[in-house]
């Protein structure tokens, strides 16, 4: 395994982060504990869940993720071994109306952190994210800004921070991060903490992929000029880029035959993207999702890669990908397709 530090920290962690949205949906707490032991065996030491999981948001189901990490730290006491980031939905609607309704409030936040401190069975998280943000803005597959001036959300960066900061000196939480947030909030949020001394926002967990290559331009600046560490999710876009999908070898409980609805890379150019990088891996003798994934974690405002999986294979095979080391060739291939069809998901 390969190690970073979460910026503004000494914390160090593997470079490959383990996330877990799909236990408690198609993963029993069985197969989370032994994609946790595993994963633990491999090196990787640092974990992402968030109070919405797993994925997609249902009452029935709300808070099982976390459930599953808790009853794993009781029964194995590796806590000091790992690094645990959760997350707090952000702007109310009726899909997280069965976990809170008003937003990153003072009360809210306290409300939050209390119920995952319980679900994860610990007295601290380590990263403690805003799961994207209250105003509306284009996030989730939205490709271009239209600004709604009816919109209700009025400026709180500085009293959510300040929420942050009870939360911190309380103990609760060590530090915090954004999670599909854009470059204005990212600044926002940057400008608080240097006018007002509050706590700084160190890492930004957006989707990141050959599919979606967004973070590449105001916020990839932002990352570096600002010490702010990308924590990339989506990097296998929901399983396209293993191929299986272009192949016909889906399982048919894997996510998209499961949740067809979720077409954020389903679109006819994301196929067609993703049999040209599908191409491009198999004349270089690479397996699509390690070449995949090993293109993100080359990148240098990368501080951690989320890689998740529904079976061992699956995540033996992703955490392998921190072996791979892309050639200048590869590359040069990868920006050809990117090239001609750009971000195809947003």
């Amino acid at each position: 395994m390969k190690y970073t530090t979460l910026p503004n920290t000494n914390i160090e962690i593997s470079k490959i982060c383990l996330g877990t949205m799909t236990w408690g949906e198609q993963n029993t707490e069985a197969e989370g504990h032994a994609q946790l032991n595993y994963a633990l065996e491999q090196g990787i030491n640092f974990i992402d869940t968030a109070e919405l999981y797993p994925v997609p948001a249902r009452p029935e189901t709300s808070g099982s993720t976390s459930n599953i990490i808790g009853s794993w730290l009781k029964k194995t006491g590796n806590r000091n071994k790992v690094i645990l980031a959760s997350k707090i939905v952000g702007r109310t609607s009726d899909y997280v109306s069965h976990i809170r309704k008003d937003g990153f409030s003072p009360d809210s936040i306290n409300d939050a952190i209390e119920k995952e401190l319980k679900r994860l069975q610990t007295d601290y998280i380590d990263l403690y994210q805003l799961h994207w943000p209250e105003r509306l803005t284009n996030t989730f597959g939205i490709r271009d800004y239209e600004h709604d001036p009816e919109d209700s959300w009025k400026d709180n960066f500085n009293e959510v921070l300040h929420s942050l900061e009870k939360q911190i000196k309380a103990g609760r939480i060590r530090h915090i991060g954004l999670s599909n947030e854009k470059a204005w909030g990212t600044m926002r949020f940057l400008e608080e903490h240097k006018m007002h001394h509050l706590p700084k926002m160190i890492t930004i967990q957006n989707s990141y992929s050959l599919l979606n290559r967004t973070f590449e331009g105001d916020i990839a600046e932002i990352s570096h000029r600002e010490n702010i560490g990308l924590l990339s999710y989506s990097t296998l876009a929901f399983g396209m880029l293993t191929g299986k999908y272009i192949n016909g070898t889906a399982n048919p409980k894997s996510r998209l035959n499961l949740f067809p609805h979720m077409s954020r890379y389903s679109s006819e150019q994301c196929v067609e993207a993703t049999k040209r990088y599908l191409e491009i891996a198999k004349n270089n003798g690479l397996k699509l999702a390690q070449m995949a994934l090993a293109f993100v974690n080359q990148q240098p405002f990368l501080t951690s890669n989320i890689v998740a999986a529904t079976n061992l294979e699956q995540l033996k095979e992703n955490i392998e990908s921190i072996h791979v080391t892309l050639g200048e060739d590869v590359l040069k291939q990868i920006n050809e397709v990117h090239a001609v069809i750009p971000n195809p998901a947003t």
